[in-house]
């Protein structure tokens, strides 16, 4: 395989680890788009990318992230478009435990990968996930919305939510159920499943609620390069099938974090 579609195969991951990053496609995109410019600018990178494949990838990239981060460290935003309410949680929540976090769960690395990704020991990994996962306990309680066709994954869900002090607000598993939920209460964040139990679409279901009101929303779906295609808008937090609860529970971490989704078309 060339290096070409080495990096092309684990493009759409390290764009789902952008977004989540920084809670935006746009700024996202951006600093990807700058991760390739400095492999084709380096001779050793890309040796490093075509023997290692994926860890060098994130390194090059986790590089370029935190020269930015401290460029800006007196006080400018580094990412402008965020929400409001996530800049002002960013002062709270140290980046770097959200690397470590989101390395080590949303793109499954293990410790050591993520020490070697992020330049740092183990062992500072393994504390910079605990300081990560007691931030996220001290995150506010919402409630959620699940919609899911599969009543043995819901039930995981419900109990996964629930077992982060959460709330479920409705369970739906189809799009007219959703509807029925959001009818009667609005949900502080939604997992949604793309394809549900009558055909209709998660997605539509999704769109019914951003159109009433602005919600973080997690897919969870089997088939993510469906939606990582970069044709069009994607979702920032997105779950692949099957899935660790240590994942779904960073997804929602970021998703609260981050306090919105954008529409899909």
């Amino acid at each position: 395989m060339s290096l070409g579609a080495k990096v092309a195969a684990n493009l759409p991951y390290l764009r789902r680890y952008a977004r989540a990053l920084s809670g935006s496609q746009s700024t996202g995109d951006a600093f990807v788009r700058a991760t390739l410019e400095a492999i084709l600018a380096d001779a050793d990178l890309k040796a490093s990318l075509d023997e290692g494949g994926r860890v060098p990838l994130y390194r090059a990239f986790n590089k370029l992230w935190s020269s930015a981060f401290l460029q800006v460290a007196d006080g400018e935003t580094v990412l402008a478009d965020h929400e409001a309410a996530a800049q002002e949680r960013l002062a709270a929540i140290t980046p770097m435990n959200r690397q470590a976090l989101l390395l080590t769960t949303l793109e499954d690395f293990s410790i050591a990968q993520a020490a070697e990704i992020m330049d740092l020991s183990e062992d500072e990994v393994e504390n910079l996930v605990q300081e990560a996962v007691a931030e996220i306990d001290r995150e506010s309680t919402t409630n959620v919305l699940i919609i899911e066709d599969e009543p043995l994954i819901s039930m995981q869900l419900e109990d996964l939510v629930r077992s982060l002090g959460h709330d479920i607000c409705g369970t739906a598993a189809t799009r007219t159920q959703a509807r029925d939920v959001i009818d009667k209460e609005m949900p502080g964040l939604v997992l949604a499943d793309i394809q549900l139990a009558d055909g209709s679409s998660g997605l539509d279901a999704v769109d019914d609620i951003l159109a009433i009101g602005s919600v973080p929303v997690i897919f969870i779906t089997a088939y993510p390069e469906r939606l990582l295609t970069g044709d069009r808008p994607e979702p920032t937090y997105l779950v692949t099938k099957p899935f660790q609860e240590s994942t779904v529970r960073a997804a929602i971490s970021q998703a609260l974090f981050f306090g919105s989704s954008r529409p899909l078309p």
